[in-house]
């Protein structure tokens, strides 16, 4: 079987601090990251998101941490069509115009191209110290299944190479009726490590949770069941706890997904309070018993 990382989406997370959840005295930057490094080796990054990467900050994260610590960086909300503030923007690459958010098409070619550069060259103390994971790239709710989206998939792997690239989707086209293998088959072919994840059903932007290993890397996201998933509000969209149960039936299933790829990464995005670090290491103890019982 091969390695089963886990890790959550989170550890700077308002509400985590606030849950008690890091110890007294655990109240810097440097600290929080450190007793998170202590307790699980992978985190995603979520805030590259919001804003690019600044190379110092980068280079902070792999200092703070142990050597076999991994991070995975969400890929900046310009890069996956996502709509993207416009002082989210490096300074001088921001367009001139009255809209708050902006798409690729409303910056120049110079300006995009320079963007790409930039995100992934502030990676580089992560690349050096081999401490950098994957780039999850999750796509929007309006990218479907169709060819033009397969060709920036390419793309994207293309910018990014030699780094590893994850790929997450958010509109069911991909897997209703037969598509589910048409676009299995299309990672495999092109070793691209698809992301699966446990989400509610039913929206726009479900996804069925398909365990799936398409490269050597096989990546997971939880980010729970909570009833008010298309909530504005972020505590509400991922405010669920797993419980016990739920996280005993999903160990034997991971462990098969594991059996299928080198290396399988599992990561809580349900960041509201310490839902995510509590879920994570009930996880964690589950894997670690072959009986399936929590350890601890």
């Amino acid at each position: 079987m091969g390695e089963i990382a886990v890790g959550t989406a989170s550890w700077t997370d308002r509400t985590l601090i606030e849950s008690g959840w890091y110890p007294p005295g655990v109240d810097t930057a440097e600290k929080r990251l450190a007793h998170y490094a202590r307790q699980f080796p992978l985190v995603e990054v979520d805030a590259t998101y919001y804003s690019p990467p600044a190379e110092r900050t980068a280079r902070l994260w792999a200092e703070r941490t142990p050597p076999h610590f991994t991070f995975n960086i969400k890929a900046f909300s310009l890069l996956t069509g996502h709509p993207t503030r416009v002082a989210a923007l490096y300074r001088d690459l921001r367009p001139t115009t009255d809209k708050r958010n902006v798409y690729p098409k409303d910056l120049t070619p110079q300006a995009y191209e320079e963007v790409w550069t930039r995100f992934l060259s502030a990676l580089d103390p992560l690349v050096t110290t081999g401490k950098l994971g994957a780039v999850l790239f999750q796509f929007p709710p309006w990218f479907t299944l169709r060819r033009d989206n397969k060709q920036y998939l390419l793309e994207v792997q293309q910018r990014c190479r030699p780094l590893r690239v994850a790929i997450e989707f958010r509109h069911a086209s991909w897997f209703a009726d037969d598509n589910g293998t048409e676009t299995l088959d299309f990672l495999r072919q092109h070793d691209l490590p698809y992301v699966c994840v446990d989400m509610p059903q039913g929206h726009r932007s479900s996804v069925p949770p398909v365990l799936a290993a398409t490269a050597d890397l096989a990546v997971v996201r939880f980010h729970g069941h909570s009833d008010r998933w298309t909530s504005r509000d972020i505590q509400e969209k991922f405010g669920y706890r797993y419980s016990d149960r739920e996280l005993a039936q999903w160990a034997p299933r991971l462990r098969e997904l594991a059996n299928e790829s080198g290396q399988t990464q599992v990561l809580f995005n349900n960041c509201a309070g310490d839902n995510a670090q509590r879920n994570a290491a009930t996880l964690t103890g589950l894997l670690a018993d072959p009986a399936g019982n929590p350890v601890g």
